[in-house]
């Protein structure tokens, strides 16, 4: 399937067709599965959406098919059902990322609202996701001695600063200081402290 959907894992086949019946009347799409195997041998990065899981499934626990899916690199939003509704699991699973811990009977407004909530995050998270690779990707771009440059400038030193500690000619960091502004394509020093924040860069110790 392409584009969100729900991914719905239940070993309960009555449950498992009401509550498609239920999301697809919203208009929403559904993959549904009977354990978390099936689902884990057809789960990829890739899929948008999110997933409902059943707390007690017959080959694993939802907790342990939530950290298998994270390590799979499958980063969709996990929304619990249970019938046996237990505040350590509770916690465990909001502390993973889980969206909500539904107790059964769900209202089917309730549920809806969760699937509503769970589809803008993982929209916002992929989104998200882009812009970080996209950075990431211009960082890339950089040579070893143009990063070694960058820590310098970041933390606020002038360029015969930089080449004072580098012990390199100060034309040559202007010429490292426009190749790193061209090529991580912003166009002020400010931006260049703003795009090393958002990639967790440490300016360099000033002497």
């Amino acid at each position: 399937m392409t584009g969100p959907t729900v991914h719905f894992v239940d070993d309960d086949e009555s449950m498992r067709k009401a509550t498609t019946r239920l999301l697809e009347a919203a208009g929403l799409q559904v993959a549904t599965y009977a354990n978390a195997r099936d689902f884990l041998e057809s789960a990829d990065p890739s899929m948008e959406g999110c997933v409902i899981l059943d707390m007690r499934l017959p080959d694993q626990t939802g907790l342990e098919l939530q950290v298998a899916l994270a390590s799979q690199g499958v980063q969709l939003p996990v929304i619990f059902m249970t019938g046996y509704g237990v505040i350590p699991d509770t916690v465990r699973a909001m502390q993973r990322g889980a969206v909500d811990f539904l107790t059964m009977p769900v209202e089917a407004e309730t549920l809806l609202a969760s699937v509503a909530r769970a589809f803008a995050q993982d929209a916002a998270s992929r989104v998200e996701r882009a812009r970080m690779a996209y950075l990431q990707a211009r960082y890339a771009r950089l040579t070893p001695r143009e990063r070694e440059v960058l820590l310098h400038l970041i933390s606020g030193q002038l360029n015969k600063q930089v080449a004072a500690d580098l012990q390199i000619a100060e034309r040559t960091i202007k010429l490292h200081r426009a190749n790193i502004l061209e090529k991580l394509e912003v166009e002020s020093m400010a931006e260049l402290a703003r795009l090393a924040v958002d990639l967790g860069i440490e300016p360099a110790r000033r002497s």
